[in-house]
């Protein structure tokens, strides 16, 4: 018999009917059966995922193997029980309720051996409401690695791993971890590993989250994850030595894993069991948070892992139920420099640095925009001019004096749909602002409130309300929003002979805009009506439409 050129190693414990569709995508590979291998290992299933993987391996006897043991309590075990039986050149992973796109294996099979690679991450994507983290297959690579990708938030099995790196290595999952059992697996042989390269442009996994969120990552309880995490992250820093390297993996387990704990269960938890996980969250902050971690964290996350390594409960709970409630705390901008105010700040109990509240590369513009809330508006007229007026509020304290109100030209960017908002690009130019402005505390002390007077211009133009803002250094543009909002009725102003009409609207993406016309504009010259009709003329003939058969 040949050498198959890949094994797909399938760890089964009742995950039927998910195991069909995903057993299924195996055969129907593109690749070819010839190619294939797939041991599937029975870990003592109870409902019918055992008979479905005999009824597959009677019709496919040539291609699929498998194996009944006992329960072992979690896929380590079979997927070590599989790799010893296993005899393709390369070995794949597949969770047994998960599934492959067609041509999964023979595109994975193919890179690695044009290009001599000893892992291969496919594209993923998460289905019924998985997460799957996507910055990895932003596009196809060669060569990436641990300290230069996004690869260290995709740390799950499913790649194809090389067999020869995984003998010479003796690479095998820990049995004794109910959690996460894979990492130490992929991050080892990602470590040693010559070559990994990523294919991008074909969704190779479909990760499923059962409609019963029976998937074992989500039954697992705060102090085995805590426990689990833990010892990934020793057995990472025993394999690669202090400094960017180990960071660049670590990140990940303080944003992801680790933060995963202080979320908004955590206020709920019993006392003692909230201490225990501060106490987990201090070792391994005590051991690992280096400055270069804390600063490419987020902020929200940032707080909670350092009120948990201060052993600041009360303070942690109150900082995960006020956001949850009233979502992000204030900036406060002090001295060019802008700070969160989370529970703790400034707080001498707690004493944690300035820099643990400090937005360091946030994503800013969303945070902005959420604070940014229109109070009231209304029209001002005074002889033939009006002004327009608003009180707008933003979650910013502090040193706001800089805070303008611009009725500006043209659409903003279509990247900022998303956040909301902008930050302005380095060397931007602003024409200086028009009209009076006041700021004042928010009567909750949670935000400043903007007084804007600006008078409008006599010509056709439809303008923008937005907000404009210097935060630690850098000029925020923050459109206003007016959905569900009282807006002032159109009014005439200008010149008895020559009218102009003002209008505030809100545009289909829930903007204030501002819509000022002549009511009666002049009528084209004969001139300009010949010169538009001969315009129009020059234009060639649309094509007739066709006929209805």
């Amino acid at each position: 018999m040949t050498t198959p050129d890949v094994t797909v190693i399938v760890a089964v414990y009742n995950t039927m009917p998910y195991l069909t569709e995903c057993l299924n995508s195996l055969i129907g590979q593109s690749i070819g059966l010839d190619r294939l291998e797939v041991v599937a290992v029975d870990d003592g299933s109870t409902d019918d995922s055992g008979r479905e993987l005999d009824r597959f391996a009677e019709r496919y006897p040539d291609t699929v193997k498998v194996i009944h043991q006992a329960n072992s309590g979690g896929p380590a075990a079979p997927s070590n029980r599989a790799l010893e039986v296993a005899g393709g050149r390369y070995v794949y992973f597949v969770g047994s309720d998960d599934y492959l796109g067609e041509e999964a294996l023979e595109r994975m099979v193919a890179v690695a051996d044009e290009h001599g690679s000893d892992v291969v991450a496919g594209r993923m994507a998460g289905v019924n409401g998985r997460y799957v983290h996507q910055a990895l297959y932003k596009e196809n690579a060669v060569d990436v690695s641990l300290c230069d990708s996004a690869l260290p938030f995709t740390l799950a099995n499913t790649k194809l791993f090389r067999r020869e790196l995984v003998d010479r290595y003796k690479l095998r999952f820990p049995e004794h971890l109910p959690v996460g059992s894979d990492q130490p697996f992929t991050i080892e042989a990602c470590v040693r590993a010559r070559r990994i390269s990523v294919v991008a442009d074909y969704t190779c996994y479909y990760a499923v989250k059962r409609g019963d969120a029976s998937n074992i990552t989500y039954r697992a309880d705060h102090l085995a994850r805590l426990r689990c995490t833990a010892e990934i992250m020793d057995f990472t820093a025993r394999l690669v030595e202090e400094g960017p390297r180990r960071d660049a993996v670590l990140l990940r387990h303080f944003t992801w894993e680790l933060a995963k704990l202080v979320q908004d269960d955590f206020p709920a938890l019993d006392r003692v069991l909230q201490r225990d996980i501060c106490a987990g969250i201090a070792r391994l902050a005590d051991a690992y948070f280096t400055d270069g971690i804390r600063d490419a964290m987020d902020v929200k996350r940032r707080v909670r892992i350092c009120l948990a390594r201060a052993g600041a409960v009360d303070e942690l709970c109150e900082a995960i139920t006020s956001e949850k409630l009233r979502g992000a705390p204030p900036f406060v901008l002090e001295g060019g420099r802008a700070f969160a105010r989370y529970p703790g700040y400034h707080d001498p109990r707690v004493a944690l640095p300035d820099r643990c509240f400090e937005l360091v590369g946030e994503a800013v513009p969303g945070r902005l925009a959420k604070g940014t809330e229109l109070l009231a508006s209304a029209w001002e007229q005074e002889g033939e001019g009006i002004t327009y007026t608003a009180s707008v509020r933003t979650g910013v304290v502090g040193d706001v004096s800089g805070a303008v109100l611009r009725l500006a030209h043209g659409a903003m960017p279509s990247s900022a749909d998303k956040p909301g908002a902008r930050r302005l690009p380095d060397g931007h130019g602003l024409p200086e602002p028009v009209g009076e402005f006041r700021t004042e505390p928010a009567a909750d002390g949670s935000g400043t409130v903007l007084h804007a007077r600006v008078p409008l211009e006599r010509r056709d133009a439809r303008l923008g309300v937005r907000l404009y803002l210097d935060v630690a250094g850098d000029t925020y543009e923050i459109p206003v929003r007016g959905k569900g909002k009282p807006m002032p009725l159109a009014r005439r102003w200008g010149a008895h002979d020559d009218p102009y009409r003002a209008s505030a609207l809100v545009n289909s993406k829930g903007r204030v805009v501002i819509d000022t016309a002549r009511m009666f504009p002049p009528k084209p010259s004969l001139t300009e009506r010949v010169r538009a009709r001969l315009t129009r003329g020059a234009q060639p003939a649309r094509p007739a439409a066709k006929r209805k058969q």
